[in-house]
Formats: C-alpha cells, structure tokens, sequence
C-alpha cells in the first residue's frame, strides 16, 4: 500500500491510500479520486515529505494534531453546505418532501429536522445526511 497526498483543484488537500502508484494513475485518469470535502474528481499529486521509519516515534513538527486537522474539516464542510444549499429552517422536511415529489425545484437545501422527521423522510427513501456539529472554537 502507499499514500498519497491529493490536491483538487478548489485546493483541497487530502490523503488517500493505493495498492501502487500504477493503482493511483488509473483510478484518477478515470475519475475515480474524489475530494472529500467538495467531491471534484480534478486531482493531482500534492507535495509530500516522505516518512522514514528510524524504529523509535518522534512527534513531526510538520505534523497537524488529529483534534486540529478534524476540526478544520469539519469547519469547510459547514462552508461548503452553507455557500451551496439554501437555508428552509424548520421547514426542511417539508420542503425536502416537495422536492422529492416534483412540486418544486430540485435544489440543494439545509435546515433543522427533528429525529423523527429525519426517520420518517428516510423510510420514503428521501437522502438525508446530518452534519457533524462545528467543534468549539475555544477547545
């Protein structure tokens, strides 16, 4: 296996793990890399240093702690949703129900929904993704 780290072309970069180097070259001339904050399939290579294990752990300056790198994602993937979806409150099951059916534009939307609502919207096979909620910014 070897890891790569991938740039799309919004920027975003990202690590992924291949079976070779032939392995990566095949899956993104096909389309197959995606990003996994803004899902473009445009993907290259990024700059990378290289990992030696010398048998003992010693912390990377380099490195971004796990706790940081999440929150940062979670973060863009609030950015992302609220730049690109259009906010119907608590009317988000209602209006997900009108889009589904055809009663309205198709569109992306965001909005509150309760527990209930969500099960419900999911048992008329309605797509519902929740968002992580955004980490504190004081932690």
């Amino acid at each position: 296996m070897i890891s790569f780290n991938i740039r799309c072309a919004n920027e975003h970069v990202f690590e992924v793990w291949f079976n070779n180097s032939t392995a990566y070259e095949e899956q993104s001339a096909s389309g197959e890399v995606a990003c996994p904050i803004c899902g473009d399939s445009t993907v290259e290579k990024a700059p990378m240093a290289p990992r030696v294990n010398m048998g003992t752990s010693r912390p990377s300056a380099t490195n971004v702690p796990p706790v940081v790198a999440i929150r940062e994602m979670i973060t863009e993937i609030h950015r992302h949703v609220s730049e690109n979806t259009e906010d119907v409150g608590g009317n988000f099951a209602e209006e997900a129900r009108r889009i589904h059916y055809g009663e309205t534009e198709e569109r992306g939307i965001r909005g509150e929904a309760s527990d209930d609502e969500v099960q419900k919207l999911e048992e008329e096979d309605i797509d519902v993704y929740r968002l992580p909620n955004l980490p504190r910014s004081d932690a």
